[in-house]
C-alpha cells in the first residue's frame, strides 16, 4: 500500500468514525448486540464470505450493512444481510463496517493483512486528561478504537502516540471494554483491550470479576475420579468383563461441593471449574480392550443415553444446584462438558430416530470409524456411539435444545464442548443464537476441543459460535521442546505469536498442562513415558508408570505451568497436575485424586503451582497485558507483559544446564527496583544499567520479575 494512501486513510479514520452516543433506546441496543465485544472480522485481499450471526448471533438479518471506508465494498447475497461478502484490495486494513437495526448501528471491526510480530508493538501507558494514551514502537498510520461494539470518535494519532477518550456512556455500565486496533506501514500492531468499571479503566486485580474471561484459570476434573462426597450413590458394574480400573470409583457432585467448601480450588487460585459430562450413561459395559481383555463402563460420561438427565451415580439435580450455588458464593464459575457429536446406541432418541446418524459404511465399503481428518464431520468414535448427522436441521434443532437445557435450568457459566471439529458449523451457530437470544444478560462462556491448524481451530472462534478453543498446538510444541533437546525455545515463542496473530492479542484460548486424553506430562518430562515408539495407552495396563527422573520431571512440569500462567490465554490445570501425578494415557491418567499424603517433590510442586496461579490471578499485566518477546534463542526466552504502566518480565530456560541471559527493556520499562515475584530455586535477576536486564536461570528454570 502506498504511503500517500495510508496518510489519507489515517486522517479519514479520525473524522469519519461512527460516534458513540447515549441513546434513549441504549439499554435495548446494549442487550441486543452490545453486551459483549464482537470478535473482529479477519479478511484477505479479494473476496471473503460472512454470516452475520457469526458476529451478532442475536440477529438473523439486518436492515443494512454499510461502511464509509472506500477500500471496502459490501455485497448482500441473501436479501436480508444474513449472508454477505466483503471485497477489498487493501494489503493492510484496520477499519469497521456498520450493522443497522431500527435506525441504530453497531460495528464489526475489520482487520486485513498480517500482524507484524517483529517490530510493531503498542502499549497502554496512562489515562491523561480523560484520554487513554497508547505508545507504539513505530509511527501509527491508521487506528480505530471501540467501546464495546461502537467506534469511538476523535481518535488522535500523532507519530507513535494514540489518544482515545472513553465515552461518557461507559459510566452507566458496571463493566464494558475499550479496544484499540492500529497499523504501521509494515503491518498491524497488537490490539489493546481495557476493561472499564463504570467508565474508569480497571487497574487493580481486586476489581476483576469472575465473569471477566481474560481473568480465568480453569481446573479440569473428571467427576467419578475426583472426590467421593456421598457414598450412598456409589455403584459399580461389578462384572468380570470390566476391570476395576475402568469401572466407577465413586466420585460425585457432592464431592466437588466438599472441595469447594474446604477451599481447595480457592487455595490454588482457580476461577473456573470444568466438570466432565453429567448426563445419564449406560448401566452396562461397552467397547473392548485387548490385552488385557476388558470392556468399559461409562464412568467418564461421554456416552450419553439421555442428554438432559443427571446420571444418578453422580448425584441429583438438587446436589447439582447446591454445587453451582456453592461455587458462585465463593466467586467461582462452573462450566459443563457437553457431548453433542454422538449419542449412545441405546439412547431412546436413536431408538426412535435411527436415521439421525451419519453412515457407518462408506461408499468404498470401509467402516467410517476414527477417520478423524478424512471424514471429519461424519466419522464415528466407536460402533456403540454413532455420530449424529447435525448438518440436518431436524437433528440439529433438538440437539441444540438439549444443550440449552443445562443453562436454561441450571446456573452453569458456560460449556466445554467435546469434539468440536467433528461437528458442523451450523450447530454452533444455532446453539449460540438460541443461547444468546434467550439469555442476553448472562455472560455464558464456551470453549471447545479441536485438534488441527490455526485456520481450522479459528474457524469456530466467533462471537456467534464458540468463544475459545484449547491451544493444543502450544501444548504439543511446549511438551516437545521441554523433552527434546533437538527442538528450540524459538518454536514455543513462534506458536505463542502465531496464536496471538490468529486469535487476537487478548484471546482466551485454553493453555493446558495436559488432559484426560494424554499421558501425564510429568512422566513424559521425567523420561518414564517416551514420546515416540510406544503405545501410550497400553503402557498403563502393563506396568506402573512413574515419573522417572524426579528432578527433571517436576522441573519440566513446573516449566509447563510457568508457560501457561504467563503467555496470552487461559491457564487450565488437569486434575492431579497441581502436585504431579504420573501415568500413561487413558485410563492410566484418570486415577482417583489424592488430597493428602504427597511426597516431598509433590509438596513442592503443589506450592509452586499455587504461587504461579495466585500470582497470575492478581496480575493485571498477565491477564490483560500486551505481549512481546525481548530475547529468544534455542534454550532461553524472555518476554514482556505490559498493562497501563505496570509490567512483568518472564524468563525461561528449557535446557538441563543453567543459563545467564540478558535482554533490552523497552524505554517505558524502568529497570531499577526489580523484584522476583515467582521463580525456580536459585533464579536471580539484576539491572545492568541503560535498560538492560540480566537473569540467571537454573536448569529448566523460570523467573517472573516485576517492579
Amino acid at each position: 500500500m502506498r504511503l500517500k494512501s495510508l496518510i489519507f486513510i489515517a486522517c479519514a479514520a479520525v473524522v469519519s468514525l461512527l460516534a458513540v452516543h447515549c441513546m434513549s433506546s441504549e439499554a435495548a441496543t446494549f442487550q441486543l448486540g452490545n453486551s459483549s465485544a464482537v470478535v473482529p472480522m479477519n479478511v484477505k485481499a479479494g473476496t471473503t464470505a460472512h454470516y452475520l450471526t457469526d458476529y451478532y448471533p442475536y440477529w438473523v438479518g439486518a436492515d443494512d450493512v454499510t461502511t464509509t471506508d472506500e477500500r471496502i465494498e459490501l455485497n448482500n447475497t441473501s436479501g436480508d444481510w444474513s449472508e454477505f461478502v466483503l471485497m477489498t484490495e487493501a494489503e493492510v486494513l484496520v477499519s469497521t463496517i456498520d450493522v443497522w437495526h431500527n435506525g441504530e448501528a453497531l460495528a464489526i471491526v475489520v482487520l486485513g493483512g498480517n500482524r507484524d510480530t517483529k517490530g510493531s508493538y503498542m502499549s497502554t501507558t496512562v489515562v491523561e486528561d480523560g484520554r487513554i494514551v497508547v505508545e507504539a514502537t513505530q509511527p501509527v498510520v491508521e487506528a480505530i478504537a471501540m467501546w464495546q461494539n461502537k467506534a469511538i470518535e476523535g481518535v488522535e494519532i500523532e507519530g507513535n502516540t494514540i489518544r482515545v477518550a472513553v465515552p461518557q456512556c461507559a459510566k452507566n455500565y458496571d463493566r464494558s471494554v475499550v479496544r484499540i486496533f492500529a497499523a504501521s506501514e509494515v503491518g498491524r500492531f497488537n490490539d489493546i483491550l481495557l476493561p472499564l468499571e463504570r467508565g474508569e479503566v480497571v487497574t487493580s486485580a481486586e476489581d476483576i470479576r469472575r465473569q471477566d474471561a481474560q481473568s480465568q484459570i480453569l481446573y479440569s476434573l473428571m467427576i467419578d475420579r475426583f472426590n467421593n462426597g456421598n457414598t450412598e450413590n456409589d455403584w459399580k458394574i461389578n462384572s468380570p468383563e470390566v476391570l476395576d480400573k475402568v469401572d466407577y470409583q465413586g466420585g460425585d457432585l457432592a464431592g466437588i461441593t466438599a472441595k469447594i467448601e474446604d477451599g481447595f480450588f480457592t487455595d490454588l487460585g482457580i476461577t473456573t471449574i470444568w466438570i466432565s459430562p453429567i448426563t445419564q450413561n449406560p448401566y452396562d459395559a461397552w467397547g473392548q480392550n485387548v490385552n488385557p481383555d476388558t470392556k468399559f463402563s461409562g464412568y467418564h460420561g461421554y456416552w450419553p443415553i439421555y442428554s438432559t438427565v443427571v446420571d444418578k451415580r453422580f448425584g441429583t439435580e438438587e446436589e447439582l444446584r447446591t454445587m453451582l450455588s456453592t461455587a458462585h458464593d465463593t466467586e467461582m464459575n462452573v462450566i459443563l462438558d457437553y457431548v453433542a457429536n454422538h449419542l449412545h446406541i441405546n439412547s431412546p432418541v436413536l431408538q426412535e430416530h435411527p436415521d439421525w446418524t451419519t453412515d457407518l459404511i462408506l461408499p468404498d465399503g470401509r467402516e467410517n470409524i476414527a477417520l478423524w481428518d478424512e471424514q471429519r464431520l461424519t466419522t464415528w468414535f466407536d460402533k456403540h456411539i454413532p455420530t449424529l448427522d447435525l448438518e440436518r436441521e431436524e437433528v440439529c434443532e433438538p440437539m441444540t435444545d438439549s444443550a440449552l437445557h443445562w443453562v436454561r435450568n441450571f446456573d452453569f457459566d458456560g460449556f466445554r464442548h467435546d469434539a468440536c471439529k467433528h461437528i458442523p458449523l451450523n450447530y454452533w451457530r444455532m446453539l449460540s443464537h438460541k443461547m444468546k437470544s434467550e439469555m442476553p444478560d448472562r455472560p455464558l462462556w464456551q470453549i471447545g476441543e479441536t485438534y488441527g491448524s490455526v485456520e481450522l481451530i479459528g474457524s469456530y472462534v466467533k462471537t456467534g459460535m464458540i468463544d475459545s478453543q484449547f491451544d493444543f498446538n502450544l501444548y504439543h510444541t511446549s511438551r516437545d521442546v521441554i523433552v527434546d533437546t533437538n527442538r528450540s525455545m524459538r518454536d514455543i515463542a513462534y506458536v505463542v505469536e502465531e496464536s496471538e496473530a490468529a486469535y487476537g492479542s487478548h484471546h482466551t484460548m485454553g493453555n493446558i498442562t495436559g488432559n484426560h486424553d494424554k499421558p501425564r506430562f510429568i512422566s513424559i518430562a521425567g523420561g518414564d513415558m517416551p514420546l515416540w515408539g510406544i503405545d501410550d495407552k497400553a503402557e498403563g495396563w502393563h506396568r506402573e508408570v512413574v515419573v522417572g527422573d524426579m528432578e527433571k520431571g517436576h522441573a519440566g512440569l513446573q516449566l509447563m505451568k510457568a508457560i501457561i500462567a504467563t503467555v496470552p490465554g487461559v491457564p487450565c490445570i488437569y486434575q492431579g497436575d497441581e502436585y504431579g501425578v504420573p501415568g500413561a494415557n487413558d485410563p492410566d491418567n484418570r486415577d482417583m485424586m489424592m488430597f493428602e499424603g504427597y511426597n516431598d517433590y509433590q509438596v513442592k510442586e503443589y506450592a509452586q503451582t499455587k504461587a504461579l496461579m495466585q500470582y497470575r490471578r492478581g496480575s493485571m499485566p498477565l491477564m490483560y497485558g500486551d505481549y512481546r518477546t525481548l530475547y529468544v534463542d534455542d534454550a532461553a526466552w524472555i518476554f514482556l507483559r505490559h498493562y497501563m504502566g505496570e509490567w512483568v518480565v518472564v524468563a525461561m530456560n528449557v535446557r538441563g544446564e543453567a543459563r545467564v541471559v540478558e535482554a533490552q527493556l523497552p524505554e517505558f520499562v524502568e529497570c531499577d527496583g526489580l523484584e522476583m515475584a515467582v521463580a525456580s530455586d536459585n533464579a536471580l535477576v539484576k539491572c545492568l544499567g541503560e535498560g538492560r536486564i540480566e537473569v540467571v536461570l537454573p536448569a529448566y528454570g523460570y523467573a517472573i520479575v516485576s517492579k
